[in-house]
């Protein structure tokens, strides 16, 4: 007995051997696809080609790959297929097994449909390339989605937001309807017809719209970024893509948290529905809270921590798993990690990031943007590779036409409705080129996918994966690597100087206020003034906001270093409106003062043409770097610390005939 315990030890260790080297082999096959990819990508790059992004060669190359491991690699598995039967009333996750008085551990794979039970996939490799879908979710979705938030340019963001929140929340809960409405429609002509091969609720049907439609115009924006696209339409998109990612995530939920009482639980019932409207906005709102609880809670840290940035590794690591474990605390508590990693990343970058040593906060631009490059190229290749990797396809012509006709329909009633809305209250108006360059950079991708191969369980959800890819080749080849010419069809300007236009948009066009700037009037007074001082060194001094009551209170909370730079502020947010004290900002021959009382007055200039106080505050919102005078000190306010500073010779150019302090 002891000699065949030995020979089945030595069995067994080689199998792990094996087993080992082949897990090296899988991972150096995904690792090949990113080299290859990046190399045609630098190729690309050199050859100034724009038809193709490297999203879609990541897709390509997965294809291939895909082609030569179902066909041409046969890697035999070493599993007998035994069956028994035995009567369970649940499919359990772990089977224990006694064969012959030795007790085995067997991990459920899935459910196998009766037919295919002989027809088991006996390649080891195919089987080997097949992630855990938690795997998109837990490691390679928190970098993508957190650098989305992390390197926001909050100024053409918090512009536009009132028109990217109501093209996020309600223009993505539209589409799902639009596309759940048409789907059905095409089931039931499917079960009319003989073609359905299993059952296809109307749940089934709103979950495929939700997923669907989520937007991922990576290509496009890539494309917009290197032909420096109109701002405000790269704000619009970006904006809308981000937020709409995690509406998406959390509608998808709500669906299938909709349980109505009784034995039928696919029926309507108002009261499910209004529970899962409920799960809705709770799902969501804990999920915002909690991400940019996180993220204060890093800004305190850092901001406490002063001799941290004296060890510039040790403040990256820890803002890094910070960042990370913001995702992983929102799913163990019931929320959604998509959103609250990129509250968490949007907190972080307003707050955090000022706190970090000039090293850090150059690791942390750089970690992430490698991180989420890597991570997205990784998962449109194994795109590719599951098209013939994956076992359970499900192609049904009816429902892949419908799906297609019903996503065009769902993306136009986002857009062009309520750009319509939209217009009647902006200023700055939606042009109808605009209008049709967001319709047609309505791409899926990451985000699609993931919510699609999560559950590929049953028939509907199968045939959901299976045209869901279709749906993000589709878009991400023929849409996104139509970009230049769509520009170019819509006559949409490309080469913007984005701080040059502003100057321009102020002495050359009447006002350009957005809609949103009035209420960032009261948020910038607020942030700058109380949450700045308390989260970062930057900003006003408490003891120059607070009363004079809260005196020892204010000079408790501010820090030394508030102080010294009091003189030297820099704010990444001064494009919206100050009203703290006197304060003078000098736009060449054009001086705008706001007194303690927030009344704005404005000098006259060269030319005799007055200036009034709209105006005024309208080039103060324009302009992304600019100089202000407050108390006797010139301060300069860069808008974003991602941008680079304008030309010499034109900054001298605009600051010529300033007003000296």
């Amino acid at each position: 007995i002891s000699e065949d315990s030995a020979m089945e030890n030595i069995v067994t260790e080689k199998k792990a051997e094996e087993s080992h080297r082949q897990d090296s082999a899988d991972l150096l096959v995904f690792i090949l696809l990113l080299t290859l990819t990046i190399l045609t990508i630098w190729l690309f790059k050199h050859r100034r080609c724009r038809f193709l992004h490297e999203t879609g060669l990541a897709m390509i190359y997965g294809l291939l790959v895909g082609v030569v491991l179902r066909y041409a690699i046969h890697v035999p598995s070493d599993m007998n297929n035994v069956t028994l039967s035995c009567n369970v009333n649940a499919s359990p996750a772990t089977l224990l097994v006694n064969v012959s008085g030795k007790f085995y551990e067997y991990t459920l794979k899935g459910e196998i449909s009766g037919s295919e039970i002989n027809d088991i996939q006996d390649n080891e490799m195919l089987r080997k390339v097949t992630f855990d879908p938690e795997v998109f979710f837990n490691i390679l979705l928190p970098p993508i989605i957190f650098h989305a938030g992390y390197s926001l340019k909050r100024r053409h963001f918090f512009r536009n937001l009132g028109s990217i929140l109501a093209y996020a929340f309600v223009g993505t809960v539209v589409s799902c309807f639009i596309i759940g409405l048409f789907m059905y429609g095409c089931v039931l002509l499917m079960k009319q017809i003989g073609h359905l091969g299993g059952d296809f609720f109307f749940t089934d049907c709103l979950f495929f719209g939700a997923i669907v439609s989520a937007t991922d115009p990576v290509t496009v924006l890539a494309i917009f970024n290197e032909l420096q696209v109109d701002a405000d339409l790269y704000a619009l998109l970006f904006g809308e893509s981000v937020l709409n990612d995690a509406v998406a995530l959390v509608l998808s939920s709500s669906i299938v948290a909709y349980q109505p009482e009784g034995d039928n639980t696919h029926t309507f019932e108002a009261m499910a529905m209004l529970k899962s409207f409920g799960i809705f906005l709770g799902v969501f709102s804990g999920s915002f809270a909690l991400g940019g609880a996180t993220g204060v809670v890093t800004a305190l840290i850092s901001f406490n921590f002063t001799k941290l940035r004296e060890l510039p590794l040790l403040e990256t690591a820890l803002f890094f798993l910070m960042s990370w474990s913001t995702f992983l605390l929102a799913e163990a508590c019931g929320f959604t990690g998509v959103v609250a990693v990129l509250f968490c990343g949007m907190t972080q970058a307003h707050y955090t990031f000022n706190n970090l040593s000039p090293e850090s906060q150059d690791r942390t631009k750089q970690l992430f943007e490698l991180l989420n490059f890597l991570a997205e190229n990784f998962i449109f290749s194994y795109m590719g590779l599951t098209l013939f990797t994956f076992h359970n396809h499900v192609f049904n012509p009816i429902f892949i036409v419908g799906a297609f006709l019903a996503v065009f329909l769902g993306r136009a009633a986002n857009i062009y409705p309520l750009s319509f809305l939209l217009n009647l209250s902006r200023r700055n108006k939606i042009t109808s080129n605009f209008q049709h360059m967001m319709m047609f950079a309505g791409l899926r991708g990451a985000m699609t996918f993931a919510l699609s191969i999560r559950d590929t369980a049953t028939y509907a959800r199968q045939m959901m994966f299976s045209t869901t890819l279709l749906v993000v080749f589709f878009t991400v080849w023929i849409c996104g690597g139509g970009t230049t010419q769509m520009l170019s069809c819509q006559k949409i300007r490309v080469g913007v100087d984005t701080d040059l236009e502003n100057f321009v948009s102020v002495f050359g066009r009447s006002s350009t206020k957005q809609e949103s700037a009035w209420l960032f009037r009261i948020w910038y007074n607020f942030d700058h003034n109380y949450l700045k001082p308390i989260l970062t060194h930057s900003g006003p001094p408490l003891t120059a906001t607070l009363p004079a009551c809260c005196g020892p209170l204010a000079r408790c909370l501010t820090s030394p270093q508030a102080y010294e730079n009091e003189g030297q502020l820099k704010d990444s947010d001064s494009d919206l409106i100050l009203n703290d004290g006197d304060i003078s900002l000098t736009y060449g021959d054009i001086t705008v003062s706001t007194d303690a009382t927030g009344a704005h007055t404005s000098g006259t200039p060269v030319g005799g043409v007055a200036v009034n106080s709209d105006e005024a505050l309208d080039r103060e919102l324009a302009f992304s770097d600019h100089e202000l005078v407050i108390r006797g000190t010139r301060l300069v306010l860069p808008m974003d610390d991602s941008e680079h500073p304008l030309p010499l010779d034109s900054r001298r150019h605009w600051h010529k005939n300033e007003t000296m302090s």
